[in-house]
């Protein structure tokens, strides 16, 4: 049993947030590979672990945590004031940046991208939850309102959301940017710019090919634990 955190999920928006966190704080971490609607989430194993069978799952010390905007605040808040901290210090910047997760996972990720990823079908799920083009258009239409909050920060020039420091908090909001481009939803002009600059770093592009789907992995794979953990060594 390995004394590293150990990382459940591959190869979805949300489980690279996780794997993203954990480089940008480089952690060494086990990864186990396994991805969503693939019988993987199902197993008894996994359930005893996680009884709402979804993926990201982080086990640490004794802790078992799901949904990922929790396990990036729980390590960004384990690790604060470290080098390499992903989280601001005092009240009033402590308070802003939780405004800003907040305000990311229930507005433009749960509240309109989520919907567009369940009833589009540009890389969507609409195969399952049924296709529904007036819906996402609406919800589109209401990101993009809601990105203008954004982009009115982006636009003072700051480098990240809470300025120089680079938080979870863009971790967050890069993750639904990257989601919405691949969806065919239009962004703001200075998000772009902004994505360019938070997908550039060393911890971005490791994260990415940690959460890669396992070569040769199907689309739908049966329940199997018979794949390795990844040891994973951030640069």
């Amino acid at each position: 049993m390995t004394n590293k955190p150990i990382l459940w999920g591959v190869g979805t928006p949300r489980t690279l947030r996780t794997h993203w966190a954990l480089h940008e704080l480089e952690l060494p971490y086990a990864c186990r590979p396994i991805l969503p609607r693939s019988g993987e989430t199902k197993t008894a194993e996994y359930t005893a672990l996680n009884i709402r069978q979804k993926i990201p799952l982080l086990q640490d010390e004794g802790r078992t945590i799901g949904e990922s905007a929790v396990i990036v605040a729980y390590l960004a808040q384990k690790y604060r004031g470290s080098k390499r901290s992903l989280i601001p210090e005092g009240t009033d910047p402590y308070t802003k940046w939780l405004e800003w997760c907040f305000f990311i996972v229930a507005e433009l990720d749960s509240a309109s991208l989520n919907i567009v990823r369940r009833h589009g079908t540009k890389h969507g799920l609409a195969h399952i939850y049924g296709y529904a083009p007036e819906v996402v258009e609406q919800a589109s239409k209401y990101f993009q309102h809601q990105l203008a909050f954004v982009d009115v920060a982006l636009k003072d020039g700051r480098d990240y959301l809470m300025g120089d420091q680079f938080t979870t908090a863009d971790i967050l909001l890069a993750s639904c940017l990257i989601g919405a481009v691949d969806f065919g939803v239009e962004i703001c002009d200075s998000a772009m710019p902004y994505l360019e600059r938070v997908t550039s770093r060393n911890a971005y592009r490791s994260a990415s090919k940690a959460n890669c789907t396992p070569v040769g992995a199907p689309a739908v794979r049966e329940p199997s634990f018979s794949t390795e953990e990844r040891q994973i060594d951030p640069d």
